[in-house]
């Protein structure tokens, strides 16, 4: 019997010098890099998914089929985020960030010139690879410019200018789509990649390199694995069942070769060692169910916007925005507290908040004024800000010095298989019912519930360690 406890979040799995952080004008300059490449990709996303009606519209493309838009850019983004974050931890994480700032300003001129469905979907899938090479080393870098014990308030900086770009894409989405047509979402990354690029390049710190040489068939068959996995639930949710089942069992096999493969590497692709780790799968799954709802709302608020409440393009990105407006500010509060209190607690409160202010949009009668659906988006959107920042923490605290690129490959990953989970659910309930839009809210509450849930049940995990270590 011994007179200690062992914390399960790792807090001391860290080295004091790796992890020192830098200080002053140093880590404003690699933060502001490292938040405008950030913004480059949540903003793209954001103006996108405002733009889906007009897209379809234009392009003589049914919703269901427009939402690949948004698919394609996430699903290449999640098929590529751990081969990458590993390529990352060799040749530099801020090596990684700047090719994927490059990738993205080529694929939004494609995005921006495509002339039907086909081609603006494989231009989103090249913009996502460019964004996933941004978002696969992004918390990694935030783990070496703030130090260890100001590292809650590093992701929680991520998570305001991740609310920011939501906030600003329905704002900007609007204001082209009244001026101008749909191409100039795309136009407008230039500018903005231009001096991330160039910040990048001046400003992002040296990290350590792995000598582990790159795996390339593991990356391969992780790229494949996700792909077949979304394609082929894709698929079955449009109602293609026999290419759906065919798909959905090809990953089943890709999966079971790349599980084997993997097994045993000193630095697997999939985090195997870090996903054996209680606290870091849990927080994951929670990330997970997190961004299920977040997707179940965003995705299709624009169509329930549109179709159930008759709001014109430029008032569905006004209504939508609060919700980003609530992520940004709630992100920026819990920053002040995310190391000093446990995510247990922290998330499953934003995450219950979450779930009220879908239920609350989810009763609104049709007649239903701005103000009553902006004020409900708010409160959804708060909650949302201040399940993120602790949660995210979680995830970075228990990797141990050299596996930072995997967690933050995984963290990522947790997020981006939720948005696309998420998005598949929508395209799935728009196939099965004629006007799903108040079903998609129901849904979204349903699971951050699900989510707030599992959180709440961190707690009673550490206590049973700590009970077994006494």
């Amino acid at each position: 019997m011994g007179d200690q406890t062992v914390d399960i979040s790792l807090e001391g799995e860290y080295d004091p010098e790796r992890h020192a952080g830098l200080y002053g004008i140093q880590r404003l300059k690699a933060m502001t890099a490292v938040l405008l490449a950030l913004l480059l990709s949540v903003l793209d996303y954001a103006v996108a998914n405002v733009a889906l009606p007009s897209i379809a519209s234009d392009l003589h493309s049914a919703p269901s089929q427009a939402i690949w838009v948004i698919n394609a850019y996430q699903l290449a983004s999640l098929a590529c985020l751990l081969p990458l974050a590993s390529l990352g931890s060799r040749i530099g994480f801020g090596r990684m960030s700047q090719i994927g700032i490059l990738v993205f300003l080529v694929a939004s001129a494609a995005c921006a010139l495509s002339q039907n469905m086909l081609e603006l979907t494989l231009a989103r899938a090249l913009q996502g690879v460019g964004g996933s090479c941004v978002m696969s080393v992004n918390i990694a870098l935030v783990r070496f410019i703030y130090p260890h014990k100001l590292i809650g308030r590093g992701i929680a900086i991520n998570g305001l200018f991740i609310g920011m770009g939501v906030a600003l894409g329905p704002t900007i989405g609007s204001f082209i789509l009244s001026v101008a047509s749909w191409p100039w979402i795309f136009w407008v990354n230039l500018p903005l990649g231009a001096i991330a690029f160039i910040l990048s390049s001046m400003a992002l710190p040296e990290t350590p390199k792995s000598s582990v040489k790159t795996d390339v068939p593991g990356s391969l068959l992780t790229i494949l694995s996700f792909a077949l996995t979304g394609i082929g639930l894709d698929s079955l949710m449009h109602g293609d069942f026999g290419p759906g089942v065919v798909l959905s069992g090809g990953s089943l096999v890709s999966w079971f070769l790349l599980l084997r493969w993997q097994k045993g590497r000193a630095e697997p692709i999939v985090p195997l060692d870090l996903l054996k780790r209680g606290p870091f799968l849990i927080a994951c799954l929670v990330s997970f169910f997190g961004f299920v709802a977040s997707n179940l709302y965003i995705v299709a608020m624009p169509f329930t916007l549109t179709v159930a409440f008759h709001r014109n393009p430029a008032t569905v990105g006004l209504l939508i925005a609060p919700w980003a407006v609530g992520t940004a500010s709630m992100s920026f509060v819990v920053g002040r507290v995310a190391d000093r209190f446990p995510a247990s607690m922290l998330s499953s409160i934003g995450l219950c908040v979450t779930a009220c202010g879908f239920l609350l949009l989810a009763i609104l009668p049709e007649h239903a004024s701005n103000v009553d659906i902006a004020w409900r988006t708010l409160v959804a959107g708060m909650g949302f800000g201040f399940f993120q920042p602790p949660n995210n923490r979680a995830i970075m605290v228990t990797a141990p010095p050299g596996r930072e690129g995997g967690a933050s490959g995984m963290l990522s990953v947790s997020r981006l298989s939720g948005q696309t989970t998420g998005a598949l659910f929508v395209a799935g309930l728009f196939t099965l019912f004629p006007h799903p839009a108040f079903i998609c809210l129901g849904a979204a509450a349903c699971v951050a519930v699900l989510g707030a849930s599992l959180s709440a049940a961190r707690a009673v995990f550490k206590a049973k360690v700590v009970r077994k270590t006494i």
